[in-house]
Protein backbone atom coordinates (compact mmCIF):
# COMPACT_ATOMS: atom_id res chain seq x y z
CA UNK A 1 0.00 0.00 0.00
CA UNK A 2 1.22 3.29 -0.81
CA UNK A 3 2.02 6.20 1.34
CA UNK A 4 -0.35 9.30 2.87
CA UNK A 5 -0.14 12.12 0.98
CA UNK A 6 -0.83 15.30 2.63
CA UNK A 7 -1.46 18.49 1.27
CA UNK A 8 -0.77 21.87 2.96
CA UNK A 9 0.42 25.42 2.42
CA UNK A 10 1.21 26.22 5.78
CA UNK A 11 4.25 24.72 7.22
CA UNK A 12 2.69 24.58 10.92
CA UNK A 13 -0.26 22.16 9.63
CA UNK A 14 1.75 19.70 7.66
CA UNK A 15 4.00 19.87 10.97
CA UNK A 16 1.36 18.89 12.82
CA UNK A 17 -0.02 16.10 10.36
CA UNK A 18 3.49 14.73 10.94
CA UNK A 19 3.54 14.64 14.27
CA UNK A 20 -0.05 13.02 14.23
CA UNK A 21 0.76 10.26 11.56
CA UNK A 22 4.26 9.83 11.35
CA UNK A 23 4.74 6.62 13.97
CA UNK A 24 2.43 4.50 11.78
CA UNK A 25 2.01 5.69 8.55
CA UNK A 26 4.69 7.17 5.69
CA UNK A 27 3.89 10.20 4.62
CA UNK A 28 4.13 12.54 1.35
CA UNK A 29 4.05 16.25 1.22
CA UNK A 30 2.36 18.91 -1.00
CA UNK A 31 2.29 22.58 -0.42
CA UNK A 32 -0.96 22.98 -3.25
CA UNK A 33 -3.29 21.23 -5.57
CA UNK A 34 -0.85 21.35 -8.63
CA UNK A 35 2.14 19.80 -6.35
CA UNK A 36 -0.29 17.27 -5.30
CA UNK A 37 -1.07 16.15 -8.54
CA UNK A 38 2.71 16.05 -9.51
CA UNK A 39 3.16 14.15 -6.12
CA UNK A 40 0.28 11.11 -6.56
CA UNK A 41 1.40 10.49 -10.07
CA UNK A 42 5.12 9.94 -8.25
CA UNK A 43 4.34 8.14 -5.07
CA UNK A 44 0.46 6.59 -5.76
CA UNK A 45 -0.44 7.26 -2.33
CA UNK A 46 -3.25 5.25 -0.56
CA UNK A 47 -4.98 8.04 1.12
CA UNK A 48 -5.07 12.02 0.78
CA UNK A 49 -5.42 14.79 3.61
CA UNK A 50 -5.53 18.00 1.75
CA UNK A 51 -6.16 21.57 2.49
CA UNK A 52 -9.19 23.33 0.43
CA UNK A 53 -8.14 27.29 0.50
CA UNK A 54 -4.56 26.78 -1.30
CA UNK A 55 -2.44 28.75 -3.60
CA UNK A 56 -2.15 28.24 -7.57
CA UNK A 57 -5.05 25.52 -7.32
CA UNK A 58 -7.34 25.03 -4.32
CA UNK A 59 -8.34 21.51 -3.01
CA UNK A 60 -11.73 21.16 -4.50
CA UNK A 61 -10.36 21.31 -8.18
CA UNK A 62 -7.51 19.08 -6.92
CA UNK A 63 -10.15 16.64 -5.30
CA UNK A 64 -12.09 16.85 -9.13
CA UNK A 65 -9.38 16.08 -11.60
CA UNK A 66 -8.23 13.26 -9.36
CA UNK A 67 -11.91 12.10 -9.16
CA UNK A 68 -11.89 12.82 -13.11
CA UNK A 69 -8.82 10.30 -13.92
CA UNK A 70 -9.65 6.95 -14.39
CA UNK A 71 -5.84 5.96 -12.83
CA UNK A 72 -6.65 8.35 -9.34
CA UNK A 73 -10.32 8.31 -8.65
CA UNK A 74 -10.29 5.23 -6.25
CA UNK A 75 -7.45 7.17 -4.18
CA UNK A 76 -9.63 8.67 -0.93
CA UNK A 77 -9.66 12.37 -0.35
CA UNK A 78 -9.77 13.67 2.86
CA UNK A 79 -10.24 17.26 3.41
CA UNK A 80 -8.42 18.91 6.37
CA UNK A 81 -9.75 22.42 6.29
CA UNK A 82 -10.36 25.60 8.94
CA UNK A 83 -13.61 25.77 6.55
CA UNK A 84 -16.50 25.07 8.88
CA UNK A 85 -19.62 26.30 7.50
CA UNK A 86 -22.10 23.35 5.92
CA UNK A 87 -21.81 24.61 2.55
CA UNK A 88 -18.05 24.28 2.64
CA UNK A 89 -18.19 20.49 3.75
CA UNK A 90 -21.13 20.26 0.70
CA UNK A 91 -18.70 21.68 -1.41
CA UNK A 92 -16.37 19.03 -0.39
CA UNK A 93 -17.99 15.99 -0.55
CA UNK A 94 -19.43 17.14 -4.11
CA UNK A 95 -15.97 17.56 -4.96
CA UNK A 96 -15.28 13.67 -4.40
CA UNK A 97 -13.91 13.29 -1.23
CA UNK A 98 -14.52 10.82 1.01
CA UNK A 99 -14.52 13.26 4.55
CA UNK A 100 -14.34 16.32 5.82
CA UNK A 101 -12.44 17.34 9.29
CA UNK A 102 -12.30 20.91 10.62
CA UNK A 103 -8.76 22.53 12.22
CA UNK A 104 -7.95 22.76 14.45
CA UNK A 105 -7.42 18.47 14.14
CA UNK A 106 -7.80 16.26 17.20
CA UNK A 107 -5.09 13.60 17.31
CA UNK A 108 -7.59 10.66 18.05
CA UNK A 109 -9.71 11.69 15.60
CA UNK A 110 -7.24 12.22 12.20
CA UNK A 111 -5.85 8.48 13.24
CA UNK A 112 -9.20 6.83 13.41
CA UNK A 113 -10.35 8.54 10.63
CA UNK A 114 -7.00 7.52 8.82
CA UNK A 115 -7.42 3.96 10.00
CA UNK A 116 -11.04 3.68 8.83
CA UNK A 117 -9.83 4.84 5.33
CA UNK A 118 -7.12 2.48 4.81
CA UNK A 119 -9.00 -0.45 6.21
CA UNK A 120 -11.45 0.64 3.11
CA UNK A 121 -9.04 0.99 0.76
CA UNK A 122 -7.22 -2.48 2.09
CA UNK A 123 -10.87 -4.33 1.46
CA UNK A 124 -11.57 -2.71 -1.72
CA UNK A 125 -7.64 -4.16 -2.68
CA UNK A 126 -8.60 -7.24 -1.85
CA UNK A 127 -12.35 -7.51 -3.21
CA UNK A 128 -10.80 -6.87 -6.48
CA UNK A 129 -7.82 -9.32 -6.14
CA UNK A 130 -10.77 -11.63 -5.05
CA UNK A 131 -12.62 -11.09 -8.01
CA UNK A 132 -9.44 -10.99 -10.68
CA UNK A 133 -8.99 -14.54 -9.26
CA UNK A 134 -12.18 -15.93 -9.61
CA UNK A 135 -12.08 -14.45 -13.43
CA UNK A 136 -8.89 -15.91 -13.92
CA UNK A 137 -9.93 -19.46 -12.91
CA UNK A 138 -12.87 -19.14 -15.46
CA UNK A 139 -10.60 -18.67 -18.27
CA UNK A 140 -8.02 -21.06 -17.15
CA UNK A 141 -10.50 -23.56 -17.69
CA UNK A 142 -11.12 -22.32 -21.19
CA UNK A 143 -7.61 -22.81 -21.86
CA UNK A 144 -8.24 -26.77 -22.90
CA UNK A 145 -11.02 -25.80 -24.30
CA UNK A 146 -10.28 -22.50 -26.57
CA UNK A 147 -12.87 -23.09 -29.69
CA UNK A 148 -15.79 -22.50 -27.24
CA UNK A 149 -14.68 -18.36 -27.25
CA UNK A 150 -16.75 -16.21 -24.75
CA UNK A 151 -19.32 -19.03 -24.02
CA UNK A 152 -18.16 -19.40 -20.21
CA UNK A 153 -19.14 -15.20 -20.22
CA UNK A 154 -22.48 -15.93 -22.32
CA UNK A 155 -23.51 -18.81 -20.20
CA UNK A 156 -22.83 -17.07 -16.73
CA UNK A 157 -24.68 -14.00 -17.62
CA UNK A 158 -27.83 -15.83 -18.91
CA UNK A 159 -27.18 -17.91 -15.75
CA UNK A 160 -27.52 -14.60 -13.51
CA UNK A 161 -30.26 -13.32 -15.81
CA UNK A 162 -32.74 -16.81 -14.81
CA UNK A 163 -32.06 -16.81 -11.35
CA UNK A 164 -33.57 -13.11 -11.37
CA UNK A 165 -36.35 -14.43 -13.47
CA UNK A 166 -37.26 -17.36 -10.48
CA UNK A 167 -36.32 -14.87 -8.18
CA UNK A 168 -33.39 -14.96 -6.89
CA UNK A 169 -32.01 -11.53 -5.44
CA UNK A 170 -29.07 -9.20 -6.69
CA UNK A 171 -26.38 -10.23 -4.77
CA UNK A 172 -26.76 -13.81 -5.25
CA UNK A 173 -27.35 -13.01 -9.03
CA UNK A 174 -23.86 -11.65 -9.21
CA UNK A 175 -22.51 -14.36 -7.16
CA UNK A 176 -23.77 -17.00 -9.48
CA UNK A 177 -22.51 -14.99 -12.44
CA UNK A 178 -18.60 -15.06 -10.84
CA UNK A 179 -19.19 -18.84 -9.81
CA UNK A 180 -20.94 -20.08 -12.97
CA UNK A 181 -17.44 -19.50 -15.35
CA UNK A 182 -15.85 -22.20 -13.28
CA UNK A 183 -18.45 -25.18 -14.03
CA UNK A 184 -15.90 -26.64 -16.39
CA UNK A 185 -12.73 -26.34 -14.25
CA UNK A 186 -12.17 -29.92 -14.02
CA UNK A 187 -11.34 -29.88 -17.77
CA UNK A 188 -7.64 -29.14 -16.47
CA UNK A 189 -7.58 -32.44 -15.27
CA UNK A 190 -8.37 -33.84 -18.78
CA UNK A 191 -5.73 -35.48 -21.13
CA UNK A 192 -5.81 -33.11 -24.12
CA UNK A 193 -6.12 -36.33 -26.32
CA UNK A 194 -9.32 -37.05 -24.91
CA UNK A 195 -10.53 -33.23 -24.47
CA UNK A 196 -10.05 -32.81 -28.33
CA UNK A 197 -11.02 -35.88 -29.78
CA UNK A 198 -11.96 -35.76 -33.52
CA UNK A 199 -14.24 -38.80 -33.16
CA UNK A 200 -16.57 -39.55 -31.06
CA UNK A 201 -15.34 -40.97 -27.56
CA UNK A 202 -15.19 -44.92 -26.40
CA UNK A 203 -16.97 -46.18 -23.02
CA UNK A 204 -13.37 -45.70 -21.63
CA UNK A 205 -12.37 -42.07 -22.59
CA UNK A 206 -16.15 -41.19 -21.89
CA UNK A 207 -15.40 -42.56 -18.57
CA UNK A 208 -12.48 -40.46 -18.19
CA UNK A 209 -14.44 -37.64 -19.69
CA UNK A 210 -16.81 -37.22 -16.99
CA UNK A 211 -14.73 -36.96 -14.10
CA UNK A 212 -14.06 -33.51 -14.70
CA UNK A 213 -16.89 -32.70 -12.78
CA UNK A 214 -15.55 -34.28 -9.70
CA UNK A 215 -11.88 -33.14 -10.37
CA UNK A 216 -13.75 -29.82 -10.18
CA UNK A 217 -15.45 -29.99 -7.81
CA UNK A 218 -12.56 -31.17 -5.95
CA UNK A 219 -10.35 -28.08 -7.04
CA UNK A 220 -12.69 -25.61 -5.66
CA UNK A 221 -14.19 -27.20 -2.49
CA UNK A 222 -10.64 -26.44 -0.76
CA UNK A 223 -11.71 -23.26 -0.24
CA UNK A 224 -14.28 -21.89 2.65
CA UNK A 225 -15.09 -18.63 0.20
CA UNK A 226 -18.81 -18.70 -0.31
CA UNK A 227 -18.45 -17.96 -3.75
CA UNK A 228 -15.70 -20.87 -4.49
CA UNK A 229 -18.35 -23.19 -2.59
CA UNK A 230 -21.16 -22.42 -4.74
CA UNK A 231 -18.68 -22.70 -7.92
CA UNK A 232 -17.72 -26.13 -6.73
CA UNK A 233 -21.06 -26.99 -5.86
CA UNK A 234 -22.18 -25.78 -9.47
CA UNK A 235 -19.17 -27.92 -10.93
CA UNK A 236 -20.21 -30.66 -9.19
CA UNK A 237 -24.16 -30.92 -10.45
CA UNK A 238 -24.07 -29.46 -13.98
CA UNK A 239 -24.49 -32.67 -15.39
CA UNK A 240 -27.20 -34.13 -13.64
CA UNK A 241 -30.15 -34.72 -15.22
CA UNK A 242 -33.50 -33.87 -13.68
CA UNK A 243 -34.90 -37.80 -14.54
CA UNK A 244 -31.75 -38.63 -12.83
CA UNK A 245 -30.00 -39.87 -15.96
CA UNK A 246 -27.09 -37.64 -15.36
CA UNK A 247 -23.68 -37.79 -14.08
CA UNK A 248 -21.63 -38.21 -11.50
CA UNK A 249 -24.17 -38.65 -8.77
CA UNK A 250 -27.21 -39.63 -10.61
CA UNK A 251 -29.26 -36.62 -8.89
CA UNK A 252 -32.79 -36.10 -9.67
CA UNK A 253 -35.55 -33.32 -9.68
CA UNK A 254 -34.76 -30.79 -6.58
CA UNK A 255 -31.83 -33.04 -4.98
CA UNK A 256 -30.15 -31.29 -7.42
CA UNK A 257 -29.22 -28.17 -6.51
CA UNK A 258 -31.12 -25.16 -8.18
CA UNK A 259 -28.12 -23.50 -9.07
CA UNK A 260 -27.16 -26.36 -10.97
CA UNK A 261 -29.91 -26.59 -12.68
CA UNK A 262 -30.17 -23.29 -13.88
CA UNK A 263 -26.26 -22.97 -15.01
CA UNK A 264 -27.12 -26.67 -17.02
CA UNK A 265 -29.64 -24.78 -19.05
CA UNK A 266 -27.99 -21.69 -19.97
CA UNK A 267 -24.65 -23.81 -20.93
CA UNK A 268 -26.66 -26.02 -22.78
CA UNK A 269 -28.40 -22.98 -24.51
CA UNK A 270 -25.57 -21.54 -25.38
CA UNK A 271 -23.97 -24.46 -27.36
CA UNK A 272 -26.89 -25.34 -29.25
CA UNK A 273 -27.06 -21.53 -30.26
CA UNK A 274 -23.47 -20.88 -31.35
CA UNK A 275 -21.11 -22.37 -33.98
CA UNK A 276 -18.98 -25.24 -32.31
CA UNK A 277 -15.85 -27.31 -34.08
CA UNK A 278 -18.23 -29.69 -34.58
CA UNK A 279 -21.17 -28.06 -35.89
CA UNK A 280 -22.73 -24.85 -37.21
CA UNK A 281 -25.01 -21.84 -35.01
CA UNK A 282 -29.09 -23.92 -35.19
CA UNK A 283 -31.75 -21.38 -35.66
CA UNK A 284 -33.11 -20.06 -32.68
CA UNK A 285 -36.64 -22.37 -33.40
CA UNK A 286 -34.73 -25.30 -33.90
CA UNK A 287 -32.81 -24.47 -30.29
CA UNK A 288 -35.90 -23.95 -28.32
CA UNK A 289 -37.66 -26.73 -29.48
CA UNK A 290 -34.43 -29.42 -28.64
CA UNK A 291 -34.95 -27.79 -25.13
CA UNK A 292 -38.60 -28.34 -24.97
CA UNK A 293 -38.46 -31.82 -25.58
CA UNK A 294 -35.77 -32.44 -22.95
CA UNK A 295 -38.12 -30.81 -20.42
CA UNK A 296 -38.98 -33.22 -17.72
CA UNK A 297 -35.58 -35.15 -18.30
CA UNK A 298 -32.87 -32.96 -18.68
CA UNK A 299 -34.45 -29.63 -17.72
CA UNK A 300 -36.56 -28.65 -14.83
CA UNK A 301 -39.82 -27.95 -16.36
CA UNK A 302 -40.74 -24.68 -14.33
CA UNK A 303 -37.36 -23.40 -15.37
CA UNK A 304 -37.50 -23.88 -19.34
CA UNK A 305 -40.80 -21.93 -18.87
CA UNK A 306 -38.93 -19.30 -17.13
CA UNK A 307 -36.29 -19.14 -19.82
CA UNK A 308 -38.71 -18.96 -22.22
CA UNK A 309 -40.49 -16.46 -20.69
CA UNK A 310 -37.34 -14.14 -20.99
CA UNK A 311 -35.49 -14.96 -24.16
CA UNK A 312 -35.53 -11.61 -25.34
CA UNK A 313 -33.37 -10.70 -22.40
CA UNK A 314 -31.57 -13.63 -23.25
CA UNK A 315 -30.83 -12.60 -26.99
CA UNK A 316 -29.71 -8.96 -26.08
CA UNK A 317 -27.57 -10.75 -23.66
CA UNK A 318 -26.15 -12.61 -26.34
CA UNK A 319 -26.35 -9.71 -28.79
CA UNK A 320 -24.11 -7.89 -26.57
CA UNK A 321 -21.75 -10.58 -26.32
CA UNK A 322 -21.82 -11.00 -29.84
CA UNK A 323 -20.73 -7.02 -30.24
CA UNK A 324 -17.81 -7.14 -27.55
CA UNK A 325 -16.31 -10.21 -29.08
CA UNK A 326 -16.22 -8.57 -32.56
CA UNK A 327 -14.18 -5.61 -30.64
CA UNK A 328 -12.58 -8.25 -28.98
CA UNK A 329 -13.61 -7.27 -25.17
CA UNK A 330 -13.56 -10.90 -24.37
CA UNK A 331 -13.34 -10.49 -20.56
CA UNK A 332 -16.60 -9.41 -18.67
Amino acid sequence: MGPILIVDDEPANLATLRQILSPDHALVFARNGQEALAAVAKHQPALILMDIEMPEMDGYTACRQLKANARTESIPVIFVTSLSDAGNETAGFEAGAVDYLVKPVSPPVVRARVRTHLSLVSTKQLAQSYNDAIIMLGEASEFKDTDTGTHIWRMAAYSSALASAVGWGRDACQQLELAAPMHDIGKLGIADAILHKPGKLDADEWAIMQTHSTVGYKILSKSSAPLLQMAATIAHCHHEKWDGTGYPQGLAGEAIPEMARIVALADVFDALSTKRPYKEVWPLGRVMDTLHASAGSHFEPRLLEHFTRILPQILDIQETWRQREMNAELRP
